[in-house]
């Protein structure tokens, strides 16, 4: 990243939920924002663990076994390969740090699958 970014600017180009925006790289790492809003699909990433950070809102990651609920300025990672499917009651915007390639539906697949973008 050359420049610096603003994150609320961010959040403002994306067109709705689970469509994420690519806005910076580290190392071979993506920095995705997000829009969530209702329920994602369950899903699982064998190769890496799943960064989330919420910005606004609240999000709700269900796993298996039990839900973790996070607030704003809250991180959770999501160990690789367990399953799990986020969801928000209300619009919230969150941080997302995954390596480049990586699909935002994991072994899921389907029409929630996104293409990668910057913005």
């Amino acid at each position: 990243m050359e420049q610096k970014v603003n994150l609320a600017e961010k959040f403002a180009l994306l067109d709705g939920p689970y469509k994420p925006g690519i806005v910076g790289y580290l190392n071979d790492y993506k920095l995705q924002v997000v829009k969530v809003l209702g329920p994602f699909v369950w899903h699982r990433h064998e190769e890496t663990d799943d960064f989330f950070l919420v910005i606004s809102g609240r999000l709700t990651i269900h796993l298996r076994d039990r839900d973790i609920e996070l607030g704003p300025g809250e991180p959770y990672v999501v160990p690789r390969g367990v399953e799990h499917c986020p969801e928000a009651t209300e619009e919230t915007l969150v941080l997302l740090i995954e390596p480049d390639g990586t699909p935002n539906t994991g072994d899921a697949g389907g029409p929630m699958t996104a293409a990668p973008r910057s913005i």
